[in-house]
């Protein structure tokens, strides 16, 4: 026989409202009345119909992702999986569902939100990237339909929430950090110029060069995809240069760990030839060799505060848009070292 919400009711000796309301987390019911009716759920196995309370409340009880092309590139970064996972720690306490949208073009990916959003699949998307003149995020706008952002926006900033670190002091502290090591010849392997963590970073990378007076040399720029193979791509472009750089900023650990196994294939030694820093510090870069120097910029947090707010959206659609600043920490290893005495910096 099926166990019914007046089953559950009689058990925990509440009224089948009281049920409904504590299946619904509503706050106004105590929280000894709700673990009560909890373990009466769970000891009669009863778990609630959520099609029938979307019908009833108009919620699909469903979040939407919205990746930066292909899942099978994506999910090879393992910065995805670990940003996910903070999302889901939010999704699974708010009873909510996961709906992905991927696509091998702007365009496709733009239809499957577009898809999302007409069909009624899903109540808020979060997405994660962000990109020049993005067409998703545009009509998300346009509908106004909740949705929050892992990154920052190219414009209209303080009108979206999102959730990022601060990618330009980042990035200048992090090319600071090379400089005080003695290098001067300093490459950036960035991702696509038309994502804005690369925008920024590469701004926080000029400035540190303009601070310490060391001529910034466009031959030491390199956009690739954040993909083992655009580490590797990109490190022989800078390693066939008449005067190749000392030390790189490179712009996520995965290209780092091609351009770690590259540079051994060319019998370049790191740190001792060339030092290599990176970002994102996923669990690997311990185990690389040598262990790659990288800033941890709390990537499990980006997801977990990007899932609060958009629940927080979904709840009050005419709250102030915020942005959260995760903070970021440089994890010293082993793919950097002096080379001289640290230049002083010149202001």
């Amino acid at each position: 026989m099926t166990v019914t919400i007046k089953d559950v009711a009689k058990l925990a000796n509440v009224a089948p409202s009281t049920v409904s309301r504590v299946i619904a987390n509503n706050p106004r019911i105590s929280e000894k009345t709700k673990l009560r009716v909890r373990e009466a759920m769970e000891h009669l196995g009863y778990h609630p119909n959520f099609n029938a309370r979307s019908l009833a409340n108009r919620s699909t009880q469903a979040i939407g992702l919205v990746m930066p092309g292909s899942a099978d590139k994506a999910f090879q970064n393992p910065f995805f999986p670990e940003v996910i996972r903070g999302i889901s720690t939010i999704v699974h306490e708010k009873e909510y569902a996961l709906y992905m949208s991927t696509g091998q073009t702007e365009d496709e990916i733009h239809d499957g939100v577009v898809r999302m959003v007409q069909g009624g699949r899903v109540d808020g998307i979060i997405l994660l990237y962000s990109s020049v003149d993005d067409k998703v995020m545009n009509y998300l706008i346009e509908k106004k339909f909740p949705f929050t952002l892992i990154g920052k926006p190219f414009k209209n900033e303080d009108a979206i929430t999102h959730i990022d670190n601060d990618n330009f002091k980042a990035a200048r502290e992090m090319s600071d950090y090379l400089i005080s090591l003695g290098h001067d010849k300093i490459g950036f392997v960035g991702g696509s110029s038309h994502l804005v963590v690369t925008i920024d970073r590469l701004l926080g990378y000029e400035k540190s060069l303009r601070i310490h007076q060391i001529p910034y040399r466009d031959e030491y720029i390199i956009h690739e995809e954040f993909l083992k193979e655009g580490g590797q791509e990109a490190i022989r472009k800078l390693m066939a240069l008449e005067e190749p750089p000392t030390a790189l900023l490179v712009m996520d650990d995965l290209m780092a760990f091609g351009v770690l196994s590259t540079l051994s294939e060319m019998n370049i030694s790191v740190p001792d030839d060339i030092s290599v820093l990176s970002f994102n510090n996923v669990m690997l870069a311990d185990f690389s060799t040598p262990a790659l120097t990288s800033v941890d910029i709390n990537i499990f947090q980006l997801g977990y505060e990007a899932a609060e707010c958009l629940m927080d959206l979904i709840a009050k659609p005419d709250r102030t848009p915020r942005r959260v600043a995760v903070p970021y920490r440089l994890v010293e290893r082993q793919s950097c070292m002096a080379i001289s005495a640290p230049k002083k910096k010149t202001i």
